[in-house]
C-alpha cells in the first residue's frame, strides 16, 4: 500500500531571503518583513514598491475602491465614519492615550481573535523594532508606543499559518498592510482584522540616530517623537518632558537624504486598506483622528466606544499656499534661523489649517515632494506606481519641471 503525500502549498516551497540580500524592490524596499518568509513567492504581485494596487485591494477589502469624483476620498479613502477620539482614562505610558492597545487588548480578552500582530522593542535597543504574534493584552501592552523605524511586521506570517490560529488581529502601516491584503487568503484564517495606523517619514535605524542627533538637544533621552499639529516635532524624553522644534527650524539640508527611499515613493499615508485607521492628524490637538472604513472596522471600534470620548471632525483655514510655498523651501533645503521657524511656527499655528486641512496640507506636502522624488528618481515607474488619487492631489500645484 503506497502512502499519499499531501500536497504542500507552493508559497511554502518559496526560500526567504537570507538576513542581509537585496530585496526585489532594491533601494524601494520598505523591510516589511515579507521577503523574509517563504510568502516571497508573491512578493511580484504584493509588495507595494513592485506592484501598485491600491484601487483593486480596496474593492477586495471594503467592496469598493474610492471614489474620484469625491474629492475628500482622494485624500482619505473609502471610510463610513470618521471622527476625533481619547481614551477617558488613558493607558500609562501609551504614546498617546491608548486606543489602538486598547481595541487589541478588547478583541483577545473577549476571545475574537486568538493573536496580534504588534511590534515590541528589543531588549537591546528601544528604537529597535521586534515584531511579534502577542497572545495576551500583557504582550500588547509591551508594544506600546510607535516605533519610527522601518519594522518587518510580516516576517511573523510563517508563524501565523503554521500556528494553526484562525482569527487574527493585524497592526502595521500602509506598505506591510498592502502585502499583507495581497497575501491573506494564503493565510488559513476564517478572519482577519486589519488595524492600521498612518504613516509618513519612516527611516532606518541608522537614519533615527541621525535625525534625533541633528534634532534634539538631548537625543539619547528621547522615548519618542511626532510631527505634530502644531507644526512642531514634539520629543518625549525619559522624565516626562517635552522638547518642541519647529518644522520650520530643521535643518532641511542634512535630513534630505535620512528619510526611507520607500517613504519617498509612497503615496498610502493614511493606509487605505486598513478596516479601522487610528492617528492624529485629522484630529484636534490632544485627540486621535479615527477613520472606520469598513463593517469589520466599526465592529472593532464598538468594541471600546464606553471608553472612549468622541467629538466630529473639524476643518478650517486654506493650506494650499503654505503647501506650494514648502515645495521650493524644501528643494532648496531652506533652514530658518530658530528664532524665526519659532514666531513662523506661532503664526501659522493661530491662522494655519487645522483638523482635516491640516491632514490635507500634510498630504500634499509629502505627496508633492514624492512625486517629484520618483520622478527623478524613477522616472519609468511614474505612471504606474502614483496611483490616481494622488495624482489629482498633486495636479492642484505648480511643480519644478525637472
Amino acid at each position: 500500500m503506497t502512502s499519499v503525500t499531501p500536497d504542500v502549498p507552493k508559497h511554502q516551497k518559496a526560500k526567504a531571503l537570507k538576513p542581509g540580500s537585496r530585496r526585489p524592490a532594491k533601494e524601494l524596499c520598505s523591510e516589511c518583513g515579507l521577503c523574509d518568509t517563504y510568502y516571497i513567492h508573491y512578493v511580484k504581485e504584493a509588495c507595494a514598491f513592485l506592484n501598485q494596487q491600491i484601487a483593486e485591494l480596496e474593492a477586495i477589502a471594503h467592496g469598493r475602491s474610492r471614489d474620484l469624483d469625491n474629492e475628500d476620498e482622494w485624500y482619505f479613502g473609502v471610510s463610513q465614519n470618521m471622527m476625533a477620539a481619547r481614551r477617558i482614562e488613558p493607558i500609562p505610558g501609551a504614546q498617546w492615550t491608548g486606543i489602538v492597545s486598547t481595541i487589541a487588548c478588547e478583541m483577545l480578552e473577549r476571545g475574537l481573535v486568538e493573536g496580534v500582530v504588534c511590534v515590541q522593542n528589543s531588549p537591546d535597543d528601544r528604537f529597535q523594532p521586534m515584531p511579534v504574534i502577542a497572545r495576551t493584552p500583557e504582550e500588547v501592552l509591551a508594544a506600546r508606543v510607535n516605533k519610527p523605524t522601518l519594522s518587518p511586521n510580516l516576517s511573523i506570517l510563517e508563524q501565523v499559518e503554521r500556528s494553526g490560529m484562525k482569527r487574527l488581529l493585524a497592526i502595521g502601516v500602509g506598505c506591510q498592510i498592502q502585502a499583507l491584503r495581497a497575501v491573506q487568503a494564503e493565510l488559513g484564517l476564517e478572519k482577519l482584522y486589519v488595524l492600521g495606523t498612518p504613516c509618513v517619514d519612516n527611516v532606518t535605524r541608522e537614519g533615527l540616530q541621525k535625525f534625533l542627533e541633528t534634532t534634539s538637544q538631548s537625543p539619547d533621552t528621547v522615548v519618542h517623537y511626532e510631527f505634530m499639529q502644531d507644526f512642531r516635532v514634539h520629543f518625549k524624553h525619559e522624565d516626562g518632558s517635552i522638547e518642541k522644534v519647529p518644522f520650520f527650524g530643521l535643518n532641511t539640508k542634512k535630513l534630505k537624504d535620512v528619510f526611507a527611499p520607500s517613504c519617498l515613493s509612497c503615496f498610502d499615508y493614511v493606509n487605505s486598506l486598513a478596516d479601522l485607521v487610528v492617528g492624529y492628524m485629522g484630529a484636534p490637538f490632544g485627540w486621535q483622528w479615527i477613520v472606520v472604513r469598513n463593517d469589520t472596522g466599526r465592529e472593532m471600534l464598538d468594541l471600546v466606544r464606553p471608553l472612549l470620548e468622541t467629538q466630529a471632525v473639524s476643518s478650517s483655514g486654506d493650506r494650499r499656499q503654505a503647501v506650494q510655498q514648502s515645495i521650493p523651501a524644501y528643494e532648496k533645503g531652506v533652514t530658518l534661523p530658530m528664532w524665526a521657524a519659532k514666531l513662523m511656527g506661532v503664526v501659522i499655528e493661530r491662522i494655519g489649517p487645522k483638523g482635516l486641512e491640516y491632514a490635507r496640507f500634510s498630504i500634499d506636502s509629502h505627496f508633492t515632494r514624492n512625486y517629484l522624488y520618483v520622478r527623478r528618481t524613477h522616472p519609468e515607474k511614474l505612471d504606474d506606481h502614483v496611483p490616481e488619487f494622488a495624482k489629482r492631489i498633486v495636479g492642484q500645484y505648480q511643480l519644478p519641471d525637472s
